[in-house]
């Protein structure tokens, strides 16, 4: 049965965060809010709980993951990035843009693109999950949390918990999240690409 975190979405009670990193540590996927909708989460170095991620999520290996990132150096850990791409990405950080980059080999192969080696990063802009990502002291593996058949995420706390019930281990409810997904931006070109347009503005990259 899923735990139900009601945490303040301003200033996040961190006896409940404590709780649900230790749940993140024994191998739970947690449904948390980001600044773009409620996502899926779980720990980078566990292949059990991407897997049931995944499987949460319905999608396979070739769907592209994102790593939550606390800020941009924890994000060079985890992927190439050059001094070009560098000033682009800071000026749009943290946001609503996931930026899919060459992935180091910090990342495990398994979560990267089987055949581009490449990740979605992003440095969410929501107090809740950067506490949470805080004191989880390491990126975590996330995906949008849009079920299978499902036209859009799902985006009321007690709904995720009724129908996630026994599929995660906790949801953190902070109140309602925008509806509207991230901008996606791929890097590994030759000048930046915008793959889908959602809540981040281009502009904020000179695009």
């Amino acid at each position: 049965m899923a735990q139900f975190f009601s945490v303040h979405p301003d200033n996040p009670q961190a006896r409940l965060l404590k709780q649900a990193v230790q749940l993140l540590n024994q191998g739970s996927v947690l449904a948390v809010p980001t600044d773009s909708s409620y996502a899926l989460v779980c720990h980078l170095d566990d292949k059990a709980a991407a897997d049931q991620l995944r499987r949460v999520r319905g999608v396979d290996d070739k769907h592209h993951l994102t790593l939550l990132c606390r800020d941009l150096s924890e994000l060079a850990n985890y992927a190439r990035v050059d001094n070009k791409q560098f000033r682009i990405i800071k000026q749009a950080t943290p946001g609503a843009f996931t930026f899919i980059l060459e992935a180091t080999k910090e990342v495990p192969r398994r979560v990267s693109h089987p055949q581009r080696k490449t990740i979605g990063l992003r440095v969410p802009d929501h107090k809740v999950l950067q506490d949470l990502l805080e004191l989880h002291g390491a990126p975590l593996l996330a995906a949008t949390l849009i079920l299978a058949g499902d036209d859009g995420p799902l985006n009321v706390p007690e709904e995720i918990r009724e129908r996630l019930e026994h599929q995660v281990g906790a949801v953190i409810d902070a109140g309602a999240c925008t509806l509207e997904p991230t901008t996606v931006v791929d890097m590994t070109g030759d000048s930046p690409e915008v793959l889908r347009q959602g809540q981040g503005d281009p502009a904020l990259l000179g695009l």
